[in-house]
């Protein structure tokens, strides 16, 4: 399980020609398994959501609209990670770094 948002997270920051809409299918999936609570599980489901999240504007308006989602959940899990993905996708480092950056592979 943990493996495929290890890839996820991998191919966010390295594929630069993948498309937006390859994220955007990716999406339903952490927010279905972001209840997993094993450890490295949601550390991965986490880190899958960051890594998108931080890959271009559109793409960090989506990932924070699935952490909205996660956090209004009962799970312990998907409450970390909306809060932890929360924290990181709206700092003022991501923001700046999104503001000066093209949209590179938002092809839909």
């Amino acid at each position: 399980m943990r493996e495929g948002f290890v890839l996820m997270a991998e191919m966010a920051v390295h594929d630069k020609n993948a498309s937006d809409k390859t994220f955007l299918d990716f999406l339903p999936l952490i927010a279905t398994e972001a209840s997993d609570e094993r450890n490295f599980v949601k550390k991965a489901v986490n880190w899958a959501l960051n890594q998108i999240g931080k890959r271009n504007a559109n793409l960090n308006a989506a990932a924070i609209k699935i952490c909205a989602e996660l956090k209004n959940s009962a799970s312990r899990s998907r409450k970390w990670i909306a809060a932890d993905a929360l924290r990181q996708l709206t700092s003022a480092p991501v923001k700046k770094k999104l503001a000066n950056k093209k949209s590179v592979g938002s092809k839909r």
